[in-house]
């Protein structure tokens, strides 16, 4: 990469999170006291304490997603017999069954992209404390793919819901939500706040500093 860009931050100019209004930073001002003339909302240059807030959250989720797939994420109680079921033990019966396509699809939205997305994140964050240059764009776009498919991971939820919603037939048949659910639902909405934190401009930022020291 060129260091040849204008950056905003190299004409002192700073973007409102807001309304995306380009201001400019006056001389020996400081940063905090800034705030946006259009819709008064205080500006900073780089999401206040990013690496620290996105790793608080990636670590919170890790932890989550433990229970989330060790326990019962439904409880189906069918004549008297109760059976239990985690979200891995729901894709297996789906496959035993022959329904490989909902079993694709739970997997994917429940199992795979969760974890993925954690992966990538923590991917991100190291890359940017050994202030890696590597392929910027395509780290880029690897941030972007966590905030596309983050909120699909909740389709497992959905179709919980719809199930304990639906199958309400007293004495034959009943599925109650499991413990698993609600770990589940914390590690979706906890990706999905830890990738609004992280600042994918700190990745631009490693290269500026390499152009930097090499002018």
């Amino acid at each position: 990469m060129s260091g040849n860009f204008l950056t905003a931050s190299n004409a002192s100019m700073i973007s409102c999170r807001s309304c995306h209004l380009l201001c400019r930073q006056p001389s020996g001002s400081s940063e905090s006291a800034m705030t946006c003339p259009r819709c008064g909302e205080t500006i900073h240059s780089r999401k206040p304490n990013s690496i620290s807030r996105t790793w608080a959250l990636i670590i919170a989720a890790f932890i989550f997603y433990i229970p989330a797939n060790v326990l019962p994420i439904m409880t189906v109680t069918s004549l008297g017999t109760t059976q239990p079921d985690t979200i891995l033990s729901g894709v297996i019966y789906f496959i035993k069954t022959g329904m490989w396509p909902i079993a694709l699809v739970i997997f994917i939205a429940s199992v795979f992209v969760p974890l993925l997305k954690l992966f990538i994140l923590t991917y991100l964050l190291v890359s940017l404390h050994i202030k890696s240059t590597w392929r910027p764009v395509d780290r880029t776009r690897l941030y972007r793919i966590t905030e596309v498919v983050g909120r699909w991971s909740m389709v497992d939820i959905y179709v919980v819901t719809l199930m304990v919603a639906l199958v309400k037939i007293g004495a034959i048949a009943t599925i109650e939500a499991g413990p698993a659910a609600a770990h589940f639902g914390a590690v979706v909405v906890i990706t999905m706040f830890a990738a609004m934190s992280f600042d994918p401009r700190l990745i631009w930022d490693s290269m500026e500093e390499r152009d930097a020291r090499k002018q």
